[in-house]
């Protein structure tokens, strides 16, 4: 047993070195003492410096302070100002409807839509609704963020910033790297209403609205960040999508894809998609009814994008560029053409430019007609017109009271919101003008079959000196009817009869059917040096066919608001008061008719039916007309140069007489022969006396004129037969 007194020994490491021998004694003196070290003397500091140093340090704090102070009290007011604004927010569904105008619809005279004016909207839709590939396209195009930001990214704008100052534009001025939150903002006009005592007009009222500056962006953002907090997501991205102008007059998705693909939003694949949202650039340039291609080029740009993003497949991009969306059959009808052009002018701008409401116009349009003419004009221009001219052209088809069946304006012939020739083209008539000096002459009584010497002629004009017109053959035939006359469109005989009948008369004639445009008081006037539009010269040639009473061309039947019954207005147009008396207009479309069968127009000739009508050119052929009617319809021809160069080789009973049978033609298939309105006069019998002078006579049976008059014949016509 261990003994527990026994001291235990020290748990300590056992001794590895040996003790040192002792050291003598002398080695024990007394060692020098070791210096101690002096720490090195610092250097004092400059005092100004530490005063710079320590000034420069206080004011970063109180810069750092105040900023981190200022930041706070911002975000405090700015989430005050963003919790005002959304509480006074309508919800979502109050806020897709954003037109400032109201729509036209176009109907033909059969009630079939052929035209869209105005502000179309479609219908609402919503992000979940809609095609998912036009919603991925939108995003993809306009804000690929959308779903992470706050409703502002200050990334997007830092960019914009920086490309609009390389492109050498200011800050503000190209690209705003607005996100789709502050663009729908915008269009919502950061909530203000429109107010008619503040802005003259919806139009200035949303001018002001797309301004720009950086009172105006703040506001949209803060608008924005209202926006983030009050709706969803989904909700912003849906009322951008029916807000956005979309071209061609549509707002919002559904109604852009009923207008270019005649078919719901919701059915779009994702080229019809890419193309709907590349429009939100521009969307006046870029609408596919304006240029196919320019938007199928910007369609496969978003598809790259939608690619990138990974909204689409390279298989599905590649196949998609590959056959881009064109427009539908209805939507490429849809525009319209010259037709509604001409409508939207002639009506009432209330009611059509500046409607605030849904309108729609019933039309006199028959689009079977506007399709045989568009044919006829583009058969002739490529089989008769050599390539690269730039000869236009215009046609007119209107019924005998002045309902217009057809118009085409120029060579492109369904274009939509170009130069009309039809109807804004003031032209000179040349011989077309002539019916109306016939016209005057067998209204006072005398007869198709009376004659006039075609001689040597010459008249002095007062301030102008010697004038002597000449026949287009340069030829002179004698003693040649009325009827003949103007069936070779001889040139003397026509001036002869209008000095003897009365400038004046002549003048009141033509006014009388439509021709209401300054008429030159010169005897050159009979030759048609007097100028008028194709429409108008139509509409008095229908006077003509209707028995002598004058004409106003119309195009609107009636217009109502959409959803009424009754309409607001009727048509505008229609037979107007006598001119000639009918047994007058009558014997004049038997000569007319003789132009045709006999004279300068055999070229309208048409294979089943008779056919009425007169060639005109004007001075230098700058002008090349043919107008003409059935029973039925009066149509009418125009060719020329915008710029008034001189046509080659064209008259008006060439080309245009050929137009004008290739269109009645097409116009009258299937359709009943009914013979024209026109009375042949009755043959005299032979008189003894030599040389008689035509006595002409009043509707009331007395003679018209005195002895002064008489000589005047005399001297003019050289006798004749009645």
């Amino acid at each position: 047993m261990s003994d527990s007194r026994r001291k235990p020994k020290r748990l300590v490491a056992d001794k590895r070195y040996p003790k040192k021998p002792a050291t003598p004694a002398k080695s024990k003196a007394k060692k020098p003492a070791r210096k101690k070290r002096r720490a090195p003397a610092t250097k004092r500091r400059n005092p100004v410096a530490a005063f710079v140093f320590g000034l420069i340090g206080g004011l970063f704090r109180l810069i750092w302070r105040t900023v981190l102070f200022a930041g706070i009290v911002t975000a405090l007011i700015v989430g005050a100002i963003v919790f005002s604004m959304q509480s006074g927010m309508p919800p979502a569904s109050e806020m897709v409807d954003g037109r400032a105008r109201g729509s036209v619809t176009l109907l033909d005279n059969r009630g079939a839509i052929f035209a869209l004016r105005g502000d179309q909207f479609g219908g609402v839709v919503t992000a979940a609704s809609v095609s998912p590939h036009l919603k991925n396209a939108i995003v993809a195009t306009e804000d690929k963020r959308f779903y992470s930001h706050l409703g502002v990214s200050p990334r997007g704008i830092a960019s914009a910033v920086r490309i609009n100052l390389n492109e050498g534009r200011g800050p503000l001025s190209g690209h705003g790297g607005s996100t789709i939150t502050q663009q729908t903002a915008k269009l919502l006009c950061i909530g203000v209403p429109f107010d008619p005592a503040e802005w003259e007009s919806e139009a200035e009222y949303i001018k002001d609205c797309r301004r720009s500056s950086l009172a105006r962006k703040a506001k949209e953002a803060l608008y924005a960040l209202a926006m983030e907090v009050k709706y969803t997501k989904d909700e912003i991205l849906s009322i951008y999508m029916n807000r956005a102008y979309m071209g061609g007059g549509a707002y919002g998705a559904e109604a852009a894809a009923q207008r270019y693909f005649a078919k719901p939003a919701a059915a779009l694949n994702p080229a019809e998609s890419a193309m709907i949202a590349g429009l939100l650039s521009a969307p006046s340039s870029l609408a596919p009814t304006a240029n196919l291609k320019r938007s199928q080029d910007r369609a496969a740009t978003v598809l790259r994008l939608m690619n990138e993003q990974g909204y689409l497949s390279d298989k599905d991009t590649a196949f998609y560029q590959a056959n881009p969306a064109v427009l539908s059959k209805e939507a490429r009808s849809l525009g319209g053409g010259y037709f509604a052009d001409w409508v939207m002018q002639s009506g009432p701008e209330f009611f059509t430019k500046d409607t605030t409401e849904d309108v729609l116009i019933q039309t006199t349009l028959d689009q079977r007609i506007q399709r045989a003419a568009a044919d006829a004009v583009n058969k002739v221009f490529s089989e008769k017109v050599r390539e690269g001219s730039k000869a236009q052209v215009a046609v007119v088809v209107m019924d005998a009271e002045g309902a217009v069946r057809a118009m085409i304006g120029g060579r492109d012939t369904d274009a939509t919101g170009l130069f009309n020739r039809a109807s804004q083209a003031v032209r000179q008539t040349g011989s077309a003008f002539k019916p109306f000096v016939y016209a005057t002459a067998l209204e006072l009584g005398y007869s198709p079959l009376d004659t006039v010497m075609d001689e040597p002629y010459c008249l002095n004009i007062p301030g102008s000196g010697q004038w002597c017109p000449e026949n287009y053959t340069r030829k002179h035939y004698g003693r040649v009817t009325l009827k003949e006359s103007l069936a070779r469109s001889l040139n003397v005989p026509a001036v002869k009869v209008s000095e003897s009948v009365g400038r004046d008369l002549v003048m009141r004639v033509a006014r009388d059917f439509g021709i209401v445009r300054d008429l030159h008081d010169t005897p050159a006037m009979a030759l048609g040096t007097s100028e008028a539009t194709l429409i108008e010269m139509t509409g008095a040639y229908a006077g003509i066919l209707n028995g002598g009473s004058s004409v106003t061309p119309y195009g609107l039947k009636e217009l109502r608001l959409k959803g009424d019954d009754e309409p607001l207005m009727g048509s505008g147009g229609g037979i107007g008061e006598r001119v000639i008396q009918p047994e007058a207009s009558y014997q004049l479309i038997w000569m007319m008719e003789k132009v045709i069968t006999e004279g300068s127009g055999g070229r309208a000739r048409l294979p089943d039916r008779e056919a009425a009508g007169k060639t005109g050119t004007s001075q230098e052929a700058r002008d090349a007309w043919f107008i003409g009617f059935t029973a039925d319809y009066v149509t009418g021809v125009w060719m020329g140069y915008d710029d008034n160069t001189p046509l080659t080789g064209v008259t008006g009973g060439g080309l245009p007489s050929e137009i004008w049978r290739e269109v009645m033609v097409r116009v009258t298939e299937g359709t009943p022969v009914t013979p024209l309105p026109m009375q042949a006069p009755a043959i005299p019998e032979p008189i003894p006396e030599p040389d008689p002078v035509p006595q002409p006579q009043s509707r009331g049976g007395a003679r018209v004129g005195d002895t002064l008059l008489d000589q005047v014949l005399r001297d003019i016509f050289g006798g004749g037969n009645r």
